[in-house]
């Protein structure tokens, strides 16, 4: 059998946020730390974070930095299972 490797915890925030505040959330995450990537987006969230970080606790403090921001009315965070990787020769 393989060994897992663990790699940096890979996120995404999605944020609803009040009418006309998209791009004033999306210019505060990005200032985050962790934070990749920001889009504001159509549909039924208005902004989408990607965040990458080394662990679950780090995670925690941004997110719910994150639920502070004016505007933002409704989180959900979904994490990659892909944060697993085989590793070939470890034991």
């Amino acid at each position: 059998m393989r060994d897992l490797e663990l790699r940096n915890l890979v996120s995404y925030l999605l944020f609803l946020v009040e009418v006309g505040d998209e791009h004033d959330v999306a210019d505060e995450l990005k200032r985050f730390p962790g934070v990749t990537e920001v889009q504001v987006v159509y549909g039924e969230y208005d902004v989408i974070a990607r965040v990458e970080l080394s662990d679950l606790a780090l995670l925690d403090e941004v997110v719910t930095m994150a639920r502070k921001l004016p505007g933002v009315t409704r989180t959900s965070t979904l994490i990659s299972a892909g944060i697993m990787q085989h590793v070939e020769g470890k034991s």
